[in-house]
């Protein structure tokens, strides 16, 4: 099968479209004609050499498809040849085929695209984890979602303003921010030009958030913290800045604040599985009603690789940029 091969650690251009065996399905896997998939942050940082796939996952990078059953596993149940499936899976997505566990696999809702499809998983699993499962967000409360212009920023920001939680949200552009207001984004703060910290306590009248959910790590640690409510929740999601930093203990006892972290890769497949059906359950259907929906920025075809990365780490995107497997 045709994918995109690593040919070293680096920047984009190690990326090249070439040949790879062909996967083959374990008793409870389907093999997936992958016809589209989607960036994460996740492939730049395996791209570099800084993120290794999981004992037993596939070495290409993708981490979400969207395509039609080939064929599957003994074990396999509710699932046949031509079905239209997408889902989160541990690599592999970068290529003609791929392989997930069929507990993992959801339907393709009548009417979406495999694009569509391919914008999904990653995104929204994420969100509901950090933001509800983790996060604990429930109606009448306040969020700070930190990249709000990215495809985890988009996808929860939508979902929080479903939940009935008022949002904020920092991005690096005024366009960014005007974006993210038609997603339900109450006030967004562009971090190029203010401190996020100083804005929150004035738009909250000194009040404060009930969650932060950060994908910066280190240069907005103290930040976040000091802008939490009593009982406060950080859910720390990345390390775009750095993942070591001095921590004043005696915030978090005074104000009884949590922090969680989050990263989904490297759970069992118990727990995948567990994830994935807390979406379907809550968030399936709200997509399916178009309550809420998968924002996407671009579609490149897979060839086009190196230029999607690159395009990534520039900041450029609005959402999630789709890879399409002709």
């Amino acid at each position: 099968m045709k994918a995109i091969i690593r040919t070293g650690d680096g920047g984009p251009e190690v990326l090249k479209l070439g040949d790879a065996p062909d996967p083959i399905p374990g008793p409870t896997q389907l093999l997936i004609n992958v016809k589209a998939t989607a960036l994460n942050r996740a492939d730049t940082l395996q791209r570099q050499g800084l993120y290794p796939q999981p004992p037993g996952e596939s070495e290409i990078l993708g981490l979400e498809i969207a395509g039609q059953v080939e064929a599957m596993g003994t074990e396999v149940q509710s699932f046949k040849p031509g079905d239209r499936v997408f889902g989160l899976v541990g690599g592999g997505g970068y290529a003609e085929q791929a392989v997930i566990d069929y507990r993992m696999g959801i339907p393709i809702p009548e009417g979406w695209s495999f694009e569509q499809a391919a914008a999904v998983a990653e995104v929204f699993f994420t969100a509901n984890e950090t933001l509800f499962t983790l996060g604990g967000l429930r109606a009448g409360e306040t969020v700070l979602i930190h990249a709000g212009g990215s495809g985890v920023g988009t996808a929860g920001t939508q979902m929080a303003h479903q939940a009935g939680a008022r949002v904020f949200i920092t991005a690096g552009s005024a366009e960014k921010i005007e974006q993210s207001k038609q997603l339900g984004c109450t006030e967004g703060i562009n971090y190029k030009e203010h401190d996020f910290a100083t804005e929150v306590m004035r738009l909250t009248d000194g009040k404060g958030v009930d969650v932060v959910q950060d994908f910066i790590g280190e240069p907005y640690l103290e930040r976040n913290l000091s802008i939490l409510k009593t009982r406060g929740r950080l859910v720390c999601v990345g390390l775009m800045g750095g993942a070591v930093a001095e921590i004043n203990l005696g915030q978090i006892m005074r104000k009884r604040l949590q922090i969680f972290g989050s990263v989904m890769r490297p759970q069992s497949l118990e727990e995948k599985i567990g994830i994935t059906q807390r979406f379907v359950d809550r968030w399936l259907p709200l997509l399916k009603e178009g309550k809420i929906h998968p924002i996407i920025d671009c579609v490149m075809p897979l060839s086009q690789a190196r230029e999607a990365h690159e395009y990534m780490e520039a900041n450029q995107n609005f959402g999630k940029i789709i890879l399409k497997v002709d």
